[in-house]
């Protein structure tokens, strides 16, 4: 074996883990895919020659790669934006396709991302690596051009934002989708007392509309903002699909059985809702085929 078919065999065996890297960094599987395959280009040009740990050498082109994709989004957008909800994995009620299973490993629901999304590109990548990936600090400082003092603190910075958000979903899925059914029986039935109680008494939906609806991009707190916005929600989207979006229960909501709305994303803790998180962005939601979940 040469040593160009032994690199890709190395590779082939790190992806599964370097594109689980990349979807915590971006956000997106699509966009994990392409950080992957541009990471395999510089591997394959640049050979493993004098590499002793090539997992690490293997993690840090990947992280470099997103690291340079999200601080090239941050220079696009002119104005931050109030909400942004990353593409989401939907998927069927009867479980998540076995290619994204190792993606959505450890909770990793839209509420995380969603959170994610809020934190500098520095923050991210010192977040992700350290606390998800377990690198040691003294392997993400140079990445950032910083000490490794300072990368602690920009990872704790990090880390207090995620904590101080709801992210995390009961393990049970036939649990939360008891919690999302009642959920949606009270909205169509105009139940307002019903709704707040499935309410978790500090949540919050968070709306993303994109650029071609921006009324739809806002964010709402507490037990009467969100059920009073379900209510008027609920008579103008005739269809609900159950489906799985990043791992738990969520649905689509359609105009017809062709037409998605809206995707919705739950993170129900301790039998209430404490996150909503909602993709209405036409143009993100046209590849959405809704015929997988009927």
């Amino acid at each position: 074996m040469d040593e160009s078919e032994w690199l890709t065999g190395q590779f082939e065996a790190h992806r599964a883990r370097l594109r689980a890297v990349a979807f915590r960094m971006l956000g997106s599987a699509a966009e994990a895919d392409d950080a992957v395959q541009d990471a395999w280009l510089r591997v394959s040009r640049a050979g493993a020659g004098g590499v002793d740990n090539l997992a690490a050498w293997l993690t840090t082109i990947v992280a470099r790669v997103c690291l340079n994709q999200l601080r090239a989004r941050t220079q696009r957008r002119e104005d931050p934006l109030e909400v942004h909800v990353p593409d989401p994995i939907v998927s069927p009620v009867a479980g998540v396709d076995p290619e994204h299973e190792a993606l959505l490993a450890d909770s990793v629901g839209l509420a995380l991302l969603v959170v994610l999304e809020t934190l500098t590109p520095a923050e991210r990548l010192a977040f992700v690596l350290h606390d998800m990936f377990a690198v040691p600090f003294e392997e993400i400082a140079p990445m950032l051009e910083r000490s490794p003092a300072a990368t602690r603190q920009l990872a704790s910075r990090a880390r207090r934002r995620v904590q101080g958000r709801p992210t995390a979903p009961d393990p049970d899925v036939a649990r939360q989708r008891a919690v999302v059914d009642a959920f949606f029986a009270a909205s169509r039935e105009g139940d307002f007392a019903a709704l707040v109680g499935v309410l978790d008494p500090d949540v919050i939906l968070r709306s993303d509309g994109g650029p071609s609806r921006p009324r739809l991009t806002f964010t709402l707190h507490g037990p009467e903002q969100v059920a009073t916005q379900a209510l008027a929600s609920s008579r103008l989207s005739p269809f609900v699909y159950p489906a799985l979006v990043n791992g738990a229960a969520g649905v689509v909501v359609a105009a017809s059985p062709d037409r998605p709305l809206f995707v919705m994303a739950f993170t129900v803790t301790d039998g209430r809702i404490v996150a909503i998180d909602v993709l209405a962005d036409p143009d993100r939601l046209r590849a959405l085929d809704l015929a997988t979940l009927r």
